[in-house]
């Protein structure tokens, strides 16, 4: 089923950011917490001195629950300022895993409303910072302006792909990199996209076709990763374009048309949990490329193309 690419006007270098950069490069470490036995006054007294509107209860380093301003509000108005945080609590925390992608975060703060989200350690589950949306802001600038100046000193080395087609010739020219994803190896998730990034950036693509390339790699592999059990991601590099087939023998997808909606996902519960499956996989591809092309047969797999012009 071939579907028509709807490009962005241009995809900001802080697009990309948002996908490489991860929640632990952007949360405060210096968290403040509270014991479950402390009462709303030590909250009350702790929001007032610190400026925060929000504090993670923990216990042996194990999150238990949250107290917020309008818990403390509503204490204020029931003159139950002596109650315990345990009794007061949000007991069921949405968390972020510190190894997620900022782009993650970004969907869950606007899934969710909330002004921040407690950070926890994947391995251990233990609490390992906290973030906000100004947090998240404050990495990307930093990170840009990290990159300016390091482009400022770096000479540029780049071979120049117009360079390969022109130092070839012949009546058809194509340069193939292939890239096997192992599926549920979510902690590698997104390696083989970075490999195939700094091989465009070898070849002295421009910026925004990368942009655009490594976005749509990313949500092509993240897919192969919960999904399927694995897959092939082969890119060939053509005169004029760049094309990436992502290749499995997966469940397939029932209802391709139902699949390209945003927001819509089959990720089963504890993969959400984990920080993937937003349901934005295959719709961020289409607006990422010029052309897509998708067939899937379900019990058997599928094969999704998109490429974008150089």
């Amino acid at each position: 089923m071939r579907q028509r690419a709807e490009r962005l006007p241009r995809i900001k270098k802080t697009h990309e950011l948002s996908y490489e950069l991860r929640v632990k490069e952007a949360m405060n470490k210096d968290v403040i917490t509270l014991s479950p036995g402390h009462t709303m006054r030590d909250v009350k007294e702790i929001l007032k001195k610190r400026r925060i509107s929000g504090i993670p209860i923990v216990e042996s380093k194990r999150l238990l629950g949250i107290v917020s301003i309008e818990d403390l509000i509503h204490c204020l108005t029931v003159g139950a300022m002596g109650r315990s945080v345990e009794e007061v609590m949000t007991g069921k925390v949405v968390a972020l895993f510190s190894d997620e992608s900022l782009i993650s975060a970004i969907n869950k703060f606007d899934t969710y409303g909330y002004g921040r989200f407690p950070v926890l350690d994947r391995d251990s589950r233990s609490l390992a910072g906290i973030i906000t949306k100004k947090d998240i802001i404050q990495c990307l600038l930093r990170t840009l302006e990290f990159l300016y100046h390091s482009k400022e000193k770096k000479e540029d080395r780049r071979y120049q792909v117009a360079h390969l087609f022109r130092d070839l010739p012949s009546d058809n020219t194509t340069l193939k990199l292939e890239y096997h994803v192992k599926g549920q190896e979510f902690g590698k998730a997104g390696e083989k996209s970075d490999q195939l990034k700094g091989n465009l950036l070898k070849l002295g693509y421009s910026d925004e076709c990368i942009r655009r390339l490594t976005i749509a790699a990313l949500e092509a592999e993240m897919n192969l990763v919960i999904y399927t059990a694995g897959g092939d991601l082969i890119t060939r590099i053509e005169p004029g374009r760049i094309v990436v087939n992502v290749i499995d023998e997966g469940p397939g997808i029932p209802n391709i048309e139902l699949a390209m909606e945003p927001g819509f996902s089959t990720a089963p519960d504890f993969v959400r949990e984990l920080g993937f499956g937003a349901g934005m996989g295959l719709p961020n591809i289409k607006r990422c490329t010029d052309e897509m092309k998708i067939d899937s047969i379900v019990g058997k797999g599928t094969n999704l193309e998109f490429s974008v012009y150089s």
